[in-house]
């Protein structure tokens, strides 16, 4: 049954930046990932340094995903990786960097660069989770994503009923209109449903909650193109639909039963997904 509220807000005639920026997000997160460097650029002209750094902390990051690279173990030396990877000295430091941000990796002066266990990895990190959820997750992972999401956004949702604001419910409408004009699983539906989980943490009015907003929208973006590989063909606008409904009537138990139910539709449609294989890193 439809829960009753007020009709959608007229839909903005512009498409809000952050869709626009989380669309060319996905189309980067498509890239192929099956060789290490594969598509690494080979010069730093340009501005190309800036992505350089980030595809060598990208490799090495799934490299370490994938068990290639295993806990305890020491990354080949600086200037044998440079000369192998034709990179300059400075882009490779960089990627190091990113990869110990992400506790991947600790640097030792003197002892070079070592993997990190599983267990100090900062799955948080919207770079990290994406390339677990890119590689063959174990079930495991793949329950306590959804463990979390079901503690995080009942709640999130409840508070967003009371606290949102018209702005808040103008970008979730832009969202949801970008969702019933493109197929759900399309990157623009997959970036509009992004963005709609975005807005929803935001609107709980919550600095530290909204922090989880890269663990929500990983979770959305990577587990869609997992139905897509699958052929899944739930769509998941109307759920949405209720939900925005909910929060714009001030809804909060609304809110949270429709965001519970969501969240399960999710899951089931998922079911089976992902590898059960051991997770690297361990």
């Amino acid at each position: 049954m439809k829960p009753n509220g007020p009709d959608l807000p007229a839909i903005p005639s512009k498409r809000d930046k952050r869709l626009d920026r989380a669309l060319n997000l996905s189309n980067i997160a498509s890239m192929d990932d099956t060789d290490d460097f594969a598509e690494l650029p080979r010069t730093e002209h340009g501005g190309s340094a800036e992505l350089l750094h980030a595809t060598v902390a990208r490799e090495l990051g799934i490299a370490i995903i994938q068990g290639r690279h295993v806990a305890g173990e020491l990354l080949p030396s600086e200037l044998t990786a440079i000369q192998t990877l034709k990179i300059s000295r400075p882009a490779y430091r960089e990627g190091i960097r990113m990869l110990a941000a992400k506790n991947l990796v600790e640097i030792r002066p003197k002892s070079g660069t070592r993997v990190l266990p599983r267990s100090q990895w900062n799955l948080l990190d919207p770079d990290v989770l994406g390339w677990i959820l890119q590689n063959n997750p174990p079930e495991v992972f793949q329950t306590a994503l959804f463990d979390v999401r079901m503690i995080i956004e009942p709640a999130a949702a409840a508070l967003a009923a009371q606290r949102r604001t018209q702005s808040h419910l103008d970008q979730m409408a832009e969202a949801l209109e970008v969702m019933r004009n493109q197929h759900h699983d399309s990157p623009e539906g997959q970036a509009a449903d992004e963005m709609f989980h975005r807005v929803l943490l935001d609107a709980a009015d919550n600095e530290i909650l909204s922090k989880l907003a890269s663990l929500i929208g990983a979770s959305v973006t990577y587990i869609a193109e997992y139905k897509r590989a699958r052929e899944v063909r739930r769509d998941p606008t109307p759920d949405h639909e209720a939900l925005f409904r909910a929060i714009a009537a001030r809804r909060s138990e609304a809110a949270r039963l429709v965001v519970s139910n969501l969240i399960e539709h999710a899951r089931q449609d998922t079911e089976g997904l992902f590898g059960e294989g051991a997770a690297a890193g361990e």
